[in-house]
């Protein structure tokens, strides 16, 4: 599927958003007022340099925004947090968007605006849940090309609402009504209550991969595409990716994969799987000094929800993954197959999506039986996946059967574990899974 039918398909909503290609720019992060911080902090007592921290990140805290709930659900109330982990469970939904408003520089354009401007389109959305015991984590990346229902969302001004639609293309969610609209979506498909929430732009992305020192990820061959900005020419084996260039890898469809956005999916299940055992075994967790310079990265470039407002809590939610372990962090693809009415389009798996979200409800850990996805694979498995009949084309959205990627092993199932379907595609962060470039 190529992109311009997709971008031009847009369920009915206040305003259209157009889209085009990215400019090459420079990174945006301010490195050296980053260092500056943590050159200050380290000048005074461990107390002192919480506080510093703590004051440092708040100043760069947006306007929050306020967070809905649908009929029958209730408001989590959250407490200002004491800095360490968290009580209980968390749901939080993380949005990309795709809009060029306020990121300045070349972005501030004429070209730039027209193709995107305003709340924009959640191209990328993820929904992490950390479990009550803070012993599993599943984080959900939902397909934008996902036909759901939207519900009627509360205006973003603030005046009345915005109606929802019973069929709709998922990443129009956004636009229509901003984030409270995308978490309300959300809610609808899985049955979860969701208290937190953010919307994170281009530069966020660029900013959290260089506040950590960049991201090594495994190619399983050359990465190459010239669609991104910059355009990417990775060779195969390790990369370390760092700001501007881990965004393009993120962003990158048509140079993983088999070009489709479910592919993208996998790919950047093999980033933040990368991330994630770079933050837990890197020591970032018991580092304030670091672990606080990521959270300042993602508040300077994050729009949160009300109840993120309070820049502790992103480390709070950090640090009830302390002991979680990587083998109990699953990234998974939220289960779809193609849709009868439009080969360019998903519906959600009936069977395997319920899988999913009975577990989220329930608050149980889950094991893949599945593949890695289209577009990762794992140099450890021994498995091979089910031949299928037939293979869509590269540039199509509809899930092959069985998928296309390496078999995952099974992570051991200890009491209470769910063994999702094998249609359900993803990993655990503690497989080091390659990507595999669309050559």
């Amino acid at each position: 599927m190529t992109d311009l039918p997709r971008r031009h398909q847009r369920a009915r909503g206040p305003a259209p958003v157009r889209h085009g290609r990215l400019p090459r720019r420079r990174l945006g992060v301010s490195v050296v007022k980053l260092l500056a911080g943590v050159v200050a902090v380290a000048l005074v007592s461990s107390v002192s340099l919480a506080a510093y921290a703590v004051w440092d990140v708040a100043r760069s805290v947006k306007h929050g925004v306020h967070l809905a709930a649908l009929p029958g659900h209730t408001a989590v109330p959250q407490d200002i947090p004491n800095v360490g982990a968290i009580d209980g469970g968390v749901n939080l939904l993380l949005a990309g968007t795709d809009s060029r408003s306020n990121l300045g520089g070349v972005y501030n354009s004429a070209a730039e605006q027209d193709a995107s401007s305003g709340a924009g389109n959640n191209d990328v959305t993820m929904l992490l849940h950390i479990a009550q015991d803070h012993k599993s984590m599943m984080v959900v990346s939902f397909p934008r090309d996902l036909m759901v229902r939207i519900p009627t969302c509360p205006a973003p001004d603030g005046n009345g609402t915005v109606s929802g639609s019973s069929y709709a293309q998922f990443n129009t969610a956004l636009s229509r009504g901003g984030l409270a609209c995308v978490v309300l979506t959300v809610e609808k498909l899985t049955g979860v209550t969701i208290p937190f929430g953010a919307v994170i732009n281009f530069n966020g992305v660029s900013a959290m991969s260089t506040a950590v020192g960049g991201v090594t990820v495994c190619l399983a061959s050359p990465v190459t595409d010239r669609y991104t900005n910059p355009a990417l020419d990775l060779p195969a084996g390790e990369n370390t990716l760092v700001g501007d260039e881990a965004l393009s890898f993120l962003r990158s469809r048509h140079g993983v994969g088999d070009g489709s956005d479910l592919g993208r999916i996998s790919n950047q299940q093999v980033f933040l799987s990368a991330l994630a055992r770079k933050i837990v075994g890197g020591g970032v967790l018991s580092n304030p000094v670091q672990l606080y310079a990521l959270a300042k990265a993602a508040v300077q470039n994050i729009t949160p929800s009300d109840s993120l407002t309070n820049p502790t809590t992103l480390v709070q939610i950090a640090l009830a993954l302390k002991d979680t372990g990587l083998q109990n962090m699953v990234f998974l693809q939220y289960p779809a197959v193609g849709d009868p009415d439009n080969p360019n389009r998903v519906i959600p798996d009936e069977e395997a999506a319920s899988a999913v979200n009975d577990a989220l409800v329930n608050d149980q850990p889950v094991a893949l039986t599945g593949s890695t996805g289209r577009a990762a694979e794992d140099p450890s498995a021994t498995a091979t996946p089910t031949p299928t009949p037939s293979t869509p084309p590269a540039d199509s959205t509809t899930p092959a059967p069985g998928d296309t990627g390496a078999a995952a092993p099974a992570p051991t199932a200890t009491s209470g574990t769910v063994e999702l379907p094998s249609t359900v595609t993803g990993q655990t962060a503690a497989q080091q899974t390659c990507t595999k470039g669309n050559n």
